[in-house]
């Protein structure tokens, strides 16, 4: 990319930042007001649907490469149903943020945005594993597509619970992946990681501790079904040495945080669809440390793990499941600083008795998610 190419795509950028930001203001002069309750942990009514921006954003970015970029055409087939599907689920979920839906109406949203991933050809069909090299999935492939499309989208959307901490990590992966992507003359997949990034820029300055304004579930699931998807076409780009697992990588932290309590919550025999507050940076926050500093914490870990990105691109594709190691690595002594935090703090690990529990989504909102 020339350095006058490079100006104009950031300045194309810059303007979509500005329209997300825009967005974000209306949601908040015009507001989807989330009213404090018996359970919240917020005091004053505060708006949600921030996330709005960011699917504004993106898709106003889509419109503009399909109309201007030849290359864009080549992805016609593929992408132009799953970006109406991910419009989608941005639209169900605010409808969500509005009026609460039932969980299997969300869920049926999802499914049927994966389903039409997998139906117009992103599927995964070959893995990487240490010392085994690339292997053929076969028929478990779109069994693992749908599972991970799922999985990413559900991940995100659990994370988002403090000021700041999904924003900023989603910012820079995806802005990381923009460039991963840029240097491997991936163009789509470069373009659509940053108008995505672009939408974050926008919003993220809102959402910081004290938050004007919570993302929503329209802004967290839409993104982690966006970035799903994104690493799904990421493996179709052999040339470019951009594989499946880098999404997985760059998203590590709020992937080991919600497997982690996902798989602790099962063991301990609780109802994983009961609300709670038990995930690792719920833990942090509650044992005393403070909001900026937990979100800081996974800003942080989405930036090293974007330099493991960069170590990923130059190893053997046998190899390249091996650069996860560092991160799980750093995740686990953040799991072992939790869990001292939160026993001199003489919290527990169990969500509570028979009721639901409040959790926390974007510090403060009461919203009861499972997970």
């Amino acid at each position: 990319m020339t350095f006058p190419a490079f100006l104009q795509h950031m300045g194309f950028a810059l303007a979509l930042a500005a329209l997300s930001a825009a967005a974000v203001r209306a949601m908040i002069a015009w507001p989807i007001l989330d009213h404090p309750n018996a359970r919240s942990a917020h005091a004053h009514p505060t708006p949600r649907g921030g996330g709005v921006g960011v699917v504004l954003a993106f898709l106003a970015g889509m419109l503009a490469l399909y109309r201007a970029a030849d290359f864009a055409r080549i992805a016609d087939e593929q992408f132009l149903g799953v970006i109406g599907a991910a419009a989608a689920i941005a639209g169900v979920a605010l409808v969500d943020d509005a009026r609460p839906l039932s969980a299997r109406l969300r869920f049926a949203a999802q499914l049927a945005a994966a389903l039409v991933a997998l139906g117009s050809g992103l599927v995964l069909t070959r893995l990487a594993l240490p010392w085994v090299g690339v292997v053929d999935l076969g028929l478990a492939g779109p069994a693992l597509t749908l599972f991970w499309i799922l999985g990413c989208t559900n991940a995100v959307n659990f994370m988002d619970g403090l000021d700041g901490l999904v924003g900023g990590t989603a910012l820079v992966a995806s802005a990381a992946l923009a460039a991963v992507a840029a240097s491997q003359e991936a163009w789509f997949l470069y373009a659509a990681a940053l108008f995505l990034a672009a939408g974050f820029a926008g919003f993220l300055p809102f959402n910081l501790h004290p938050a004007r304004i919570f993302m929503g579930d329209v802004g967290s699931q839409f993104a982690g079904f966006v970035l799903a998807v994104l690493a799904v076409a990421a493996s179709r780009l052999d040339a470019s040495q951009v594989s499946f697992l880098l999404v997985p990588l760059l998203l590590f932290g709020l992937l080991f945080d919600a497997g982690f309590t996902l798989i602790r919550r099962a063991l301990m025999g609780e109802r994983l669809g009961e609300a709670h507050r038990t995930h690792l940076y719920q833990m942090a926050q509650r044992a005393g440390v403070g909001t900026r500093a937990v979100a800081a914490a996974h800003w942080g870990f989405a930036l090293f793990h974007a330099g493991l990105a960069w170590l990923f691109l130059h190893l053997a594709s046998w190899a390249k499941p091996l650069a996860v190691l560092p991160a799980l690595l750093v995740q686990l002594l953040w799991l072992l600083f939790v869990a001292r935090r939160a026993r001199r703090a003489g919290l527990g690990w169990r969500s509570g008795g028979g009721g639901s529990v409040l959790v926390r989504s974007d510090a403060g909102h009461a919203r009861e998610k499972g997970a």
